[in-house]
């Protein structure tokens, strides 16, 4: 899907009228998101868990967000701002760095309720980016919804949310390391007692 979410957000996406544009980057980019949560669900309940799926499944999220915050930088700069999408990716990158160390020294950096709201609120915010290209509100007979408005705060709610949550992961990070490391010293000497006694 990321292939056509990135042309439908060229010049060359045949249909401009109406919206159609941001309206088919929007359904895709939700859709996406929705089969990718579905498709772990699955994965986690069946007991299909597989290294291919582990490898692939949080490299097609972070793709499939890093092309749609870039291209929204082109599209519409007013809402995504360029340092912006830089804090948003990077936080992406510092967590992927994080779980890769992590693996090598034998744990694993789970999932916290931070990650999912970031998770919630990244695909709320890219959403309202893509309408408010658009739109700046709606009028549904006296209801008028500031969907600009919305796509801005949403946004910048996704940068503070990305942000504590990195802190989050790095502190959770940190504690597993220095209790890794621990232990490996507190091996090494009975190691070394051992070796001493039999001597």
């Amino acid at each position: 899907m990321i292939p056509l979410l990135l042309w439908i957000l060229t010049p060359h996406f045949p249909w401009h009228q109406y919206g159609a544009q941001e309206l088919s980057a929007s359904v895709l980019f939700v859709l996406a998101s929705i089969t990718d949560g579905l498709d772990g669900y699955l994965a986690r309940r069946r007991g299909q868990i597989t290294t291919m799926g582990m490898l692939l499944d949080p490299l097609a999220d972070k793709i499939m967000v890093t092309g749609a915050l870039i291209a929204l930088v082109a599209y519409n700069p007013a809402v995504v701002k360029v340092w912006i999408a830089v804090v948003i990716i990077g936080r992406e990158f510092l967590i992927s760095g994080l779980r890769s160390i992590a693996s090598s020294e034998g744990f694993t950096i789970q999932a916290s309720d931070l990650g999912k709201l970031k998770t919630v609120v990244q695909i709320v915010s890219v959403t309202s980016a893509l309408l408010a290209h658009r739109w700046d509100y709606w009028q549904i007979g006296v209801l008028i919804i500031p969907v600009k408005w919305y796509a801005i705060a949403a946004i910048y709610f996704t940068v503070l949310v990305s942000t504590i949550s990195a802190i989050d992961y790095f502190i959770g990070f940190w504690k597993q390391i220095d209790h890794a490391s621990k232990d490996r010293r507190k091996a090494a000497v009975l190691s070394q007692r051992k070796s001493a006694s039999i001597l």
